[in-house]
Protein backbone atom coordinates (compact mmCIF):
# COMPACT_ATOMS: atom_id res chain seq x y z
CA UNK A 1 0.00 0.00 0.00
CA UNK A 2 1.22 3.82 -1.21
CA UNK A 3 2.11 5.69 2.10
CA UNK A 4 0.78 8.81 2.38
CA UNK A 5 2.57 12.05 4.14
CA UNK A 6 1.41 15.50 5.23
CA UNK A 7 3.40 18.81 4.18
CA UNK A 8 2.92 22.30 4.23
CA UNK A 9 0.62 23.95 1.93
CA UNK A 10 2.05 27.18 1.94
CA UNK A 11 5.80 26.30 3.63
CA UNK A 12 7.50 28.74 6.08
CA UNK A 13 10.61 27.82 4.45
CA UNK A 14 9.66 29.20 1.07
CA UNK A 15 10.98 25.92 -0.69
CA UNK A 16 14.30 25.43 0.69
CA UNK A 17 13.72 21.65 1.91
CA UNK A 18 13.79 23.01 5.56
CA UNK A 19 10.64 21.32 7.09
CA UNK A 20 11.07 18.09 8.57
CA UNK A 21 8.68 16.52 5.57
CA UNK A 22 11.81 16.56 3.79
CA UNK A 23 13.39 14.08 5.53
CA UNK A 24 10.82 11.42 5.05
CA UNK A 25 10.67 12.70 1.38
CA UNK A 26 14.25 11.96 1.16
CA UNK A 27 14.08 8.08 3.38
CA UNK A 28 11.00 7.46 0.76
CA UNK A 29 13.58 8.47 -2.22
CA UNK A 30 16.33 6.36 -0.95
CA UNK A 31 14.32 3.40 -0.46
CA UNK A 32 13.00 3.46 -3.46
CA UNK A 33 9.10 3.95 -2.88
CA UNK A 34 6.27 5.56 -3.88
CA UNK A 35 4.15 7.82 -1.98
CA UNK A 36 1.62 10.52 -1.76
CA UNK A 37 1.43 13.79 -0.37
CA UNK A 38 -1.77 15.69 1.48
CA UNK A 39 -1.11 19.03 1.39
CA UNK A 40 -2.56 20.96 5.03
CA UNK A 41 -3.12 24.77 5.53
CA UNK A 42 -1.36 26.04 9.06
CA UNK A 43 -5.84 26.01 9.97
CA UNK A 44 -5.90 22.32 9.26
CA UNK A 45 -2.95 21.71 11.10
CA UNK A 46 -4.95 22.64 14.05
CA UNK A 47 -8.30 20.83 13.52
CA UNK A 48 -9.10 17.84 14.73
CA UNK A 49 -8.56 15.08 11.68
CA UNK A 50 -5.17 16.42 11.49
CA UNK A 51 -5.01 16.51 15.39
CA UNK A 52 -5.51 12.59 15.73
CA UNK A 53 -2.52 12.16 13.39
CA UNK A 54 -0.54 14.49 15.01
CA UNK A 55 -1.21 15.51 18.53
CA UNK A 56 1.19 18.75 18.72
CA UNK A 57 -0.39 19.81 15.02
CA UNK A 58 2.64 19.56 13.45
CA UNK A 59 4.44 17.85 9.98
CA UNK A 60 4.97 15.48 8.78
CA UNK A 61 2.59 12.49 9.83
CA UNK A 62 2.64 8.88 7.78
CA UNK A 63 -0.21 6.91 7.33
CA UNK A 64 -0.58 3.36 5.47
CA UNK A 65 -2.89 0.90 6.18
CA UNK A 66 -4.01 1.18 9.29
CA UNK A 67 -0.66 2.43 10.80
CA UNK A 68 -0.53 6.54 11.53
CA UNK A 69 2.66 7.96 13.05
CA UNK A 70 4.28 11.29 13.59
CA UNK A 71 7.63 12.55 14.05
CA UNK A 72 9.78 12.85 11.63
CA UNK A 73 12.75 10.50 13.38
CA UNK A 74 10.36 8.17 13.84
CA UNK A 75 9.12 7.73 10.54
CA UNK A 76 12.30 7.73 9.35
CA UNK A 77 13.24 4.74 11.32
CA UNK A 78 9.79 3.10 10.38
CA UNK A 79 10.84 3.63 6.91
CA UNK A 80 14.47 2.38 7.37
CA UNK A 81 13.57 -0.73 9.20
CA UNK A 82 11.61 -1.82 6.58
CA UNK A 83 13.27 -1.27 3.48
CA UNK A 84 17.10 -1.89 2.37
CA UNK A 85 19.75 1.11 1.73
CA UNK A 86 18.93 3.07 5.03
CA UNK A 87 20.27 0.80 7.54
CA UNK A 88 23.25 -1.25 7.46
CA UNK A 89 22.94 -5.35 7.28
CA UNK A 90 25.05 -5.97 9.95
CA UNK A 91 23.88 -5.71 13.76
CA UNK A 92 26.94 -3.63 15.00
CA UNK A 93 26.35 -1.18 12.30
CA UNK A 94 22.88 -1.09 12.49
CA UNK A 95 22.91 -0.06 15.80
CA UNK A 96 25.70 2.49 15.21
CA UNK A 97 23.80 4.21 12.45
CA UNK A 98 20.60 4.29 14.81
CA UNK A 99 22.74 6.15 17.59
CA UNK A 100 23.65 8.77 14.88
CA UNK A 101 20.09 9.07 14.10
CA UNK A 102 19.12 10.09 17.74
CA UNK A 103 22.78 11.91 17.95
CA UNK A 104 21.36 14.32 15.05
CA UNK A 105 17.87 15.04 16.59
CA UNK A 106 18.80 15.29 20.33
CA UNK A 107 22.37 16.31 20.56
CA UNK A 108 23.02 18.47 16.86
CA UNK A 109 19.53 19.97 15.96
CA UNK A 110 18.16 21.41 19.49
CA UNK A 111 21.32 24.54 19.65
CA UNK A 112 20.74 24.89 16.02
CA UNK A 113 16.42 25.31 16.31
CA UNK A 114 16.93 27.08 19.34
CA UNK A 115 19.34 29.49 17.31
CA UNK A 116 17.19 29.57 14.25
CA UNK A 117 13.59 30.34 16.36
CA UNK A 118 15.34 33.47 18.07
CA UNK A 119 16.13 34.74 14.79
CA UNK A 120 13.11 34.58 13.60
CA UNK A 121 10.88 35.30 17.13
CA UNK A 122 13.31 37.39 18.76
CA UNK A 123 15.60 39.75 16.45
CA UNK A 124 13.66 42.56 17.49
CA UNK A 125 13.98 42.20 21.09
CA UNK A 126 16.21 44.28 22.90
CA UNK A 127 18.33 41.00 24.65
CA UNK A 128 18.75 40.00 20.93
CA UNK A 129 22.32 41.43 20.02
CA UNK A 130 23.74 40.10 23.47
CA UNK A 131 22.11 36.72 23.19
CA UNK A 132 22.64 35.78 20.12
CA UNK A 133 26.50 34.90 20.79
CA UNK A 134 25.92 32.44 23.10
CA UNK A 135 23.41 30.70 20.78
CA UNK A 136 26.10 30.97 17.93
CA UNK A 137 28.77 29.68 20.28
CA UNK A 138 26.26 26.42 21.73
CA UNK A 139 25.89 25.42 17.77
CA UNK A 140 29.93 25.78 17.49
CA UNK A 141 30.61 23.47 20.26
CA UNK A 142 27.98 20.89 18.69
CA UNK A 143 30.03 21.58 15.07
CA UNK A 144 33.63 21.37 16.29
CA UNK A 145 32.65 17.94 18.25
CA UNK A 146 30.75 16.55 15.10
CA UNK A 147 33.63 18.04 12.57
CA UNK A 148 36.35 15.98 14.54
CA UNK A 149 34.51 13.13 14.72
CA UNK A 150 33.78 12.84 10.79
CA UNK A 151 37.48 14.06 9.57
CA UNK A 152 38.23 13.33 6.56
CA UNK A 153 35.30 10.31 6.11
CA UNK A 154 32.56 10.72 3.64
CA UNK A 155 29.80 9.64 6.11
CA UNK A 156 29.77 9.34 9.87
CA UNK A 157 29.80 5.14 9.94
CA UNK A 158 30.91 4.18 6.62
CA UNK A 159 28.33 3.85 4.46
CA UNK A 160 25.81 6.24 3.95
CA UNK A 161 22.65 5.62 6.75
CA UNK A 162 19.76 7.04 8.06
CA UNK A 163 21.77 8.77 10.50
CA UNK A 164 23.62 10.69 7.63
CA UNK A 165 20.33 11.37 6.42
CA UNK A 166 18.90 13.18 9.20
CA UNK A 167 22.54 14.83 10.29
CA UNK A 168 22.64 16.29 6.88
CA UNK A 169 19.13 17.57 7.53
CA UNK A 170 19.56 19.21 10.55
CA UNK A 171 23.08 20.75 9.52
CA UNK A 172 20.70 22.18 6.31
CA UNK A 173 19.19 24.60 9.11
CA UNK A 174 22.31 26.31 8.96
CA UNK A 175 21.62 27.53 5.55
CA UNK A 176 21.92 31.47 5.46
CA UNK A 177 24.80 31.89 8.51
CA UNK A 178 28.35 31.56 8.16
CA UNK A 179 28.82 28.64 11.21
CA UNK A 180 28.64 25.75 9.11
CA UNK A 181 31.64 27.36 6.57
CA UNK A 182 33.72 27.45 9.42
CA UNK A 183 34.31 23.78 9.46
CA UNK A 184 34.83 22.60 5.72
CA UNK A 185 34.48 19.26 6.09
CA UNK A 186 30.97 19.73 7.38
CA UNK A 187 30.50 21.81 4.28
CA UNK A 188 31.51 19.33 2.12
CA UNK A 189 29.29 16.63 4.43
CA UNK A 190 26.06 18.02 3.70
CA UNK A 191 27.37 18.60 0.29
CA UNK A 192 27.56 14.96 -0.45
CA UNK A 193 24.09 14.88 1.18
CA UNK A 194 22.12 17.12 -1.19
CA UNK A 195 24.52 15.54 -4.51
CA UNK A 196 22.68 12.38 -3.82
CA UNK A 197 19.92 11.29 -6.35
CA UNK A 198 17.41 10.42 -3.97
CA UNK A 199 17.72 13.93 -2.23
CA UNK A 200 17.84 15.25 -5.30
CA UNK A 201 14.35 14.14 -6.51
CA UNK A 202 12.64 14.60 -2.80
CA UNK A 203 14.35 18.32 -3.29
CA UNK A 204 12.21 18.82 -6.19
CA UNK A 205 9.04 17.21 -5.38
CA UNK A 206 9.08 19.69 -2.25
CA UNK A 207 10.06 22.65 -4.17
CA UNK A 208 7.79 22.31 -6.85
CA UNK A 209 4.79 22.24 -4.08
CA UNK A 210 6.00 26.06 -2.98
CA UNK A 211 6.53 26.73 -6.91
CA UNK A 212 2.75 25.64 -7.73
CA UNK A 213 1.68 27.63 -4.72
CA UNK A 214 3.58 30.74 -5.25
CA UNK A 215 2.27 30.45 -9.04
CA UNK A 216 -1.46 30.26 -7.88
CA UNK A 217 -0.93 32.84 -5.27
CA UNK A 218 0.58 35.47 -8.57
CA UNK A 219 -2.98 34.52 -10.05
CA UNK A 220 -5.24 35.80 -7.60
CA UNK A 221 -2.89 37.96 -6.40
Amino acid sequence: MTPTITAFEQSPDRGRGLARDMRVRWALEEAGQPYAVRLVSFSEMKKPAHLALHPFGQIPTYEEGGLALFESGAIVFHIAERHPGLLPDAANGRARAITWMFAALNTVEPPILDRGIAMILEHDKPWFEARLPVLDERVRVRLGELSRRLGAADWLDDAFSAGDLLMVTVLRRLSGSTLLDEYPNLVGYVARGEARPAYQRAFADQLAVFTAGDASRGRNG
